[in-house]
């Protein structure tokens, strides 16, 4: 809830005052039922691939309860043809949930480009906090179906840079609402998504922070520590296979790392010695 509501504080400070603020409304007044047949993805969509599994899910959910949020769309090749802005994941469900239509909101290209360079241009401008800027971003990709490059691009930062930005929604709510709150600095938050890998790690070292005052350095140092142990106990059992399969198979064995797993190598003299090893491989 809390991070919803940041979003909200977030995005609107990005707003101009003198807007017309009836673009960003989702209300029944401007929402209506457009025929799906009507309706076409965006060819500059950012997102090109979809899980089946995920689309499989949603068309079984349209299919039961309909399509509780509504598509953005503009006007597109005539009065009645219009162009995804954002929702294609939903349409496509739709679609393959055999519904005729589906509710949106129709905004002129106009509006989009007014509201989008307005934001552009305030973000640079108006003090938010690294959270609210991170879901300002979350918001201009749900609002404008814009890509991370895109953004930064519009935004004349690095790539890096947004991508990093939007990597703090990624924490626990409870650390969110830290960072929200002041309680942490985003320096601490970076140093607890480095262990997003475990979520109990992650909230053993934001209670150590918030209890012990910890420093910036001190909570890199608990990620260095952790992620030492965890390498040391790796090669601990590592070795421990190694010397339990050389002991069974009276031979020499090796492991070797790669990019994606690894290969297990067994020596063996002459033909008959692989014979023999390979006698005590399926017994």
């Amino acid at each position: 809830m809390a991070a919803r509501q940041s979003l909200g504080r977030g995005f609107d400070a990005l707003i101009p005052k003198n807007l017309d603020r009836s673009i960003l409304e989702v209300d029944e007044s401007r929402i209506q039922k457009l025929l799906i047949k009507d309706i076409t993805p965006n060819p500059e969509q950012p997102r090109r691939q979809f899980s089946e599994s995920d689309l499989s899910e949603l068309t079984a959910s349209i299919k039961r309860h309909g399509v509780l949020q509504p598509i953005i769309v503009v006007r597109h090749d005539g009065e009645n043809r219009y162009k995804i802005v954002a929702g294609e994941r939903r349409w496509r469900a739709a679609s393959a949930a055999k519904l005729e239509k589906i509710p949106a909101i129709v905004r002129s290209l106009e509006e989009l480009e007014q509201l989008e360079l307005a934001i552009i241009e305030n973000v640079q401008r108006v003090d938010l906090s690294p959270l609210e800027q991170a879901l300002a971003v979350l918001r201009l990709q749900q609002q404008f179906n814009l890509s991370l490059e895109n953004i930064a691009k519009k935004l004349g930062k690095a790539p890096s840079t947004v991508s990093n930005m939007t990597r703090l929604l990624q924490l626990p709510e409870v650390a969110r609402e830290a960072l929200a709150q002041g309680k942490i600095t985003e320096g601490h938050a970076r140093a607890i998504l480095a262990l997003r890998a475990d979520v109990a790690q992650q909230l053993e070292l934001l209670r150590c922070i918030l209890d012990n005052k910890w420093t910036v350095r001190q909570a890199e140092e608990y990620v260095l520590r952790h992620k030492g142990s965890i390498k040391v106990d790796s090669a601990h059992e590592e070795k421990g296979l190694i010397s339990g399969l050389s002991t069974k198979l009276n031979t020499q064995v090796k492991i070797k790392h790669t990019a994606k797993g690894g290969q297990l190598i067994i020596a063996f003299k002459d033909q008959s010695d692989l014979r023999r090893i390979t006698e005590n491989l399926v017994k």
